[in-house]
């Protein structure tokens, strides 16, 4: 009996130790916040209390495996919906990955710190978009296989060197700053124009240096980092459901939370068994608690339904998979297949919740009109030239127009820091969505259109924008191309009988893409296509769809329907869905 007394005491005690600890998180965070920063002191210390107080407390009572346990809920369903966030848009991570692969982004880093000049992580570029799937689909098997508790050890490492790599991304992009100097050595063909470009250059800037090899130029140079502002994690998630990404550091402490969770589920490796039938139970229904509130926050509930899925796949195999497959690797196999298709059906047409400000449903004059101008304090920090103290004022406050202190000789203005009072939060749409064609490229589809006849005769204009054309007409057809080389073309007939219908009907069809008018000459000669083409900054026409082309059909600004290059519908299908 007092065996059992001690027992309840010592599991309720635990529970306290683990939830203090997880409040001591709370407050940490909370501390190194920006938001929190008067009170950042009084947060840091009452978490670096917590924290500490109660880690030691958990493992002098020998509750290491039911912070494993708690660990184990949290981070499995979180790496459930961080793989299906990255999943749900493979194309849209890879670009982001691509960021952190260029010359000046990550790979600084390590010229730096090894002093190595030549070092260069480009190369993976072109490998971006298969880093981006392996990425995903190992975050969802690994959160599924942590709720199950199978392959806890190897489960454990990949976790483990998972978050090592993530935190130090999350860490590079919160401290990279672009006014630092790195040197940098890049190699060139003589005949390169790059080459010849650098050595012009090296003559009047001390910062390049020439040096000839045989038939090539070395090329060294001091370069700015090229600073990535948002690190991708919940990719335009985050943006589409709360209205902004995670800043830098609020990544880089979330993967920090991440990662102290995950150390306690490595601690705790060799004792974590495969879960029981009862054990199933708890850990699968605090999970999805865990799913469906990330799934609230990004307004998104297939992540609900794949888990579930999921998660009964791969106890099922392990139920009937037999002799070869009823064990963890059979679980493994099924949850790699379910994910694999997930991503072959939004890579192949799109995503299943489209995030960005171009989805079917959003208003694009709204769209172009949410942003939010920033308001700014400027603090002048004046230092006494004889004691070395420092005050600091508000520029535009009462308290610094009557102190008279820049009349004061003893004290001198140290510094200006500009202090945020409200962020600038930058419209869905920016200017860079903007289709324009140069007026010696405006050719006789373009001329067709009633907005290019009324500005033709402005001999002041040097070329025609069609931005406030696309929301102003009542119907409107656009077809988006990232690259006309690459593009899906396997439906062009549709789309030649869709321009037609729009003739036939008085709606404007028009192209952007982002190639030389020499491209799309080519192009339209190639396919015989009647089309006005603009063309738009590169950047956006990736945002505006993933599928490569896609068509959007307009009305009164509203985009009613999106189509992939596979998902193009046919000229029955357009004409009974949009001019009954």
């Amino acid at each position: 009996m007092n065996k059992l007394i001690f027992k309840d005491n010592f599991l309720f005690t635990n529970i306290t130790l683990i939830v203090v600890n997880l409040i001591g998180l709370v407050f940490l965070v909370l501390g190194f916040h920006d938001n929190f920063e008067q009170n950042s002191i009084i947060f840091r210390v009452l978490g670096f209390g917590f924290l500490l107080l109660s880690s030691f407390g958990i493992v002098f009572y020998n509750g290491k495996n039911y912070m494993s346990d708690v660990s184990r809920v949290l981070v499995g369903g979180l790496f459930i919906v961080s793989g299906l966030v990255k999943a749900n848009d493979p194309i849209g991570f890879s670009y982001k990955l691509e960021e952190y692969f260029e010359d000046g982004a990550l790979a600084y880093r390590i010229k730096e710190w090894f002093s190595l000049p030549s070092f260069s992580l480009e190369f993976l570029i072109d490998y971006a978009l298969f880093f981006s799937i392996v990425i995903c689909i190992i975050e969802i098997i690994l959160g599924v296989l942590t709720i199950i508790g199978g392959k806890m050890k190897l489960v454990s490492y990949l976790m483990l060197l998972m978050m090592f790599f993530f935190t130090f991304l999350t860490w590079h992009t919160a401290n990279c700053n672009s006014n630092e100097k790195f040197k940098d050595r890049d190699t060139y063909l003589i005949s390169d124009p790059i080459a010849k470009t650098k050595m012009d250059q090296a003559q009047y800037d001390s910062e390049i240096n020439v040096f000839q090899d045989s038939d090539v130029l070395v090329i060294e140079e001091m370069k700015n980092p090229q600073c990535v502002d948002d690190c991708g994690c919940f990719g335009d998630a985050m943006k589409g459901s709360v209205g902004r990404s995670l800043t830098p550091k609020e990544s880089l402490w979330k993967d920090l939370v991440l990662l102290y969770l995950i150390i306690w589920i490595f601690a705790s490796q060799s004792s974590t068994k495969p879960n029981n039938k009862k054990q199933n139970i708890l850990f699968i229904s605090a999970s999805m608690l865990v799913i469906v509130f990330f799934s609230w926050v990004f307004g998104w509930y297939f992540p609900v339904f794949f888990s579930i899925i999921s998660i009964l796949g791969a106890l099922s195999i392990l139920r009937y998979g037999g002799k070869y497959l009823g064990n963890h690797y059979g679980s493994i196999l099924v949850l790699f297949l379910l994910s694999s298709t997930l991503v072959w059906y939004v890579y192949s047409y799109s995503p299943i919740k489209d995030y960005r400000p171009y989805a079917v449903g959003s208003n694009l004059i709204e769209k172009m009109n949410d942003g939010v101008a920033g308001i700014y304090e400027n603090i002048l920090v004046y230092k006494n030239k004889k004691n070395n103290k420092e005050k600091e004022y508000s520029d535009t406050s009462k308290e610094y127009f009557d102190s008279k202190i820049w009349e004061n000789k003893d004290w001198e203005l140290k510094t200006q820091v500009k202090k945020v009072i409200l962020p600038t939060k930058t419209p869905s749409i920016t200017e860079q969505f903007d289709p324009f064609i140069s007026r010696e490229d405006i050719g006789e589809y373009e001329m067709n259109l009633d907005i290019v006849k009324s500005k033709i005769s402005d001999s002041m204009l040097t070329h025609i924008s069609i931005r406030d054309y696309i929301t102003d007409v009542s119907k409107i057809v656009l077809i988006s191309s990232k690259s006309l080389d690459e593009g899906n073309w396997q439906n062009i007939n549709r789309i030649k009988d869709i321009q037609k219908i729009c003739r036939d009907k008085d709606v404007p069809c028009i192209m952007m893409c982002g190639e030389s008018r020499e491209s799309v000459n080519m192009f339209r000669e190639k396919y015989d296509l009647e089309l006005p083409v603009f063309i738009n900054d590169g950047t956006e026409l990736k945002t505006i769809s993933r599928s490569n082309p896609s068509v959007l059909f307009i009305e009164n600004a509203v985009v009613k329907a999106k189509y992939s290059a596979r998902s193009i519908p046919t000229r029955e299908e357009f004409l009974t869905k949009y001019f009954k």
